[in-house]
């Protein structure tokens, strides 16, 4: 992606040889304004063009004193001047690479964005080419002028330039505008933008050049971020598909194409399904294990939501083949707290709402373990969900067996000891949830020893069925497992029941 703004560089004013030709002290810049008003056509477009080149330069063009000069309102002026091709493409040029810097507001309060939207059909391409990257400078700024510039109607000219192109460098140009419009937050008006959705949709596909197709493909992540109906518009336009392709494709057309299709299993369960038939599943296994850490995040982000829907999708995603254990990769203590969060609410949602079969699964990955290493962390939120999907386990353990199994694990990696610790947690819900969890799978060794079933609760006291003492010491509000811990044995669980 090209970002939201760009300039234009003189090639011929980086060079060290022509550096002193380029006019940059005030007394130029002050020669050159003077010129601009000459009786000669000749002298103007040399004058405008010294402009041009003082404020092409890469370093500290001297953007301030020509707006100050008075130089703006004579360049919008030049873009109406339909009997010089050579002053309009000057003076628009000059006002692209202003429009680059701080000073693109200026522009737009000089009027400059009607002549630019009209010379987008241009007899001259090069004309057209630099119109449309101002306008891109300009939308690429903030969301409220990129929706001044829309309100000005400029995408019927600019489509026209993507459908018949002069040049490759026109056609980039076009598309990095296009992707403009699209970009920022709050989001276009969708009846702004949406005559460009076939054009996007076109041009991601095969054999289009690369930095178009990114620009594209930015532009759907785009318009697809947000509600339900801006979703359908996009998945509307049957590119799932091929979405999942540039995904495999890899490079920089990676990120916008799983941000596309995270956007659409951010929607309706319909949507959802549409990404999951296009094949996004397996694509995410790859990615799990990809060098960059936001890949890995994004795509983490893509199953938590998968994991979210249906019985049906939640089924799916564990049927891939390596997926769930590359998700749980991504939950051990070594990995980037970002990806390790993002990895815990996929696991979560399956542990909560999966079938008994699935957690069995996800068990028998190392889930436990992992689970409980997150019990440690700093963040509340995320030992919530951890607790959650630990809770869930053990409910499905009650049902194996003797229903010891799963606590057995818990046991032997160290968890009932953190769930111990956690009774001293400072945020309530913590509290409150491990003590509902310790009360129904952490009981007594003996369930029919009399008084001392299972820890009662009085206050933020437990107690044990003993009646109350003032001989009695009370416990410190915590539940203890004892001088002698409640023995979970040493074998591993057979999990090897029908289902």
């Amino acid at each position: 992606m090209g970002g939201p703004l760009k300039t234009t560089v003189d090639e011929a004013t980086s060079s060290s040889a022509t550096i002193e030709t380029i006019p940059s002290e005030l007394q130029d810049l002050q020669k050159l304004f003077r010129e601009l008003h000459s009786a000669d056509i000749g002298e103007v477009i040399q004058a405008v063009r010294g402009f041009r080149k003082a404020l092409s330069v890469e370093q500290n063009p001297p953007v301030q004193q020509c707006v100050e000069l008075g130089v703006l309102p004579i360049l919008v002026a030049c873009l109406y001047r339909q009997d010089n091709t050579e002053l309009q493409f000057e003076a628009s040029w000059a006002i692209t690479n202003i429009a680059s810097t701080d000073f693109t507001r200026v522009v737009v309060e000089h009027n400059a964005v009607p002549p630019l939207v009209q010379l987008l059909t241009s007899a001259n391409a090069d004309i057209r080419e630099q119109c449309a990257w101002a306008l891109g400078n300009i939308a690429g700024d903030s969301s409220e002028l990129r929706d001044l510039v829309l309100a000005q109607n400029p995408l019927p000219g600019l489509l026209a330039n993507i459908a018949s192109p002069a040049s490759l460098s026109l056609l980039r140009n076009c598309a990095w505008t296009l992707s403009n419009f699209c970009r920022g937050k709050p989001a276009p008006k969708f009846d702004l933008i949406a005559s460009a959705l076939p054009c996007l949709a076109s041009l991601i596909g095969a054999g289009v050049d690369k930095d178009v197709a990114v620009d594209a493909c930015w532009a759907l992540s785009y318009l697809s971020d947000g509600s339900e109906e801006r979703i359908q518009r996009v998945v509307d336009l049957q590119v799932a598909g091929r979405l999942v392709e540039l995904l495999q494709q890899g490079g920089s057309l990676l990120v916008p194409a799983l941000r596309t299709l995270g956007n659409f299993v951010t929607g309706s369960e319909a949507q959802t399904q549409v990404a999951i038939d296009a094949g996004i599943l397996p694509a995410m296994v790859p990615l799990l294990s990809h060098s960059r850490k936001n890949v890995r995040k994004e795509a983490l982000w893509v199953l938590s939501n998968v994991a979210a829907g249906t019985a049906a999708q939640l089924k799916s995603l564990c049927s891939t083949p390596d997926l769930l254990q590359r998700v749980l990769g991504q939950l051990s203590s070594n990995v980037e707290w970002d990806c390790r969060k993002e990895a815990a609410w996929v696991t979560s949602n399956i542990a909560t709402s999966s079938t008994r079969e699935m957690v069995v699964r996800l068990v028998e990955q190392g889930a436990i373990p992992l689970l409980c290493d997150l019990l440690e962390v700093s963040e509340t939120k995320i030992v919530l969900i951890a607790l959650d999907a630990v809770e869930a386990i053990l409910k499905v353990g009650e049902t194996i067996g003797d229903g010891s199994s799963f606590v057995n694990l818990i046991s032997d990696c160290g968890g009932a000891e953190t769930l111990e610790k956690l009774q001293e947690h400072e945020n309530a819900k913590v509290y409150k949830r491990v003590v509902d969890i310790i009360e129904r799978f952490f009981g007594t060794e003996d369930d029919s020893a009399g008084e001392n079933i299972a820890p009662s609760v009085q206050g933020n006291v437990f107690s044990f069925g003993l009646a109350p003492s003032s001989d009695l010491v009370k416990p410190s509000g915590q539940f203890s497992f004892g001088s002698q811990p409640y023995s979970f044995g040493q074998q591993q669980p057979a999990f090897g029941f029908s289902m």
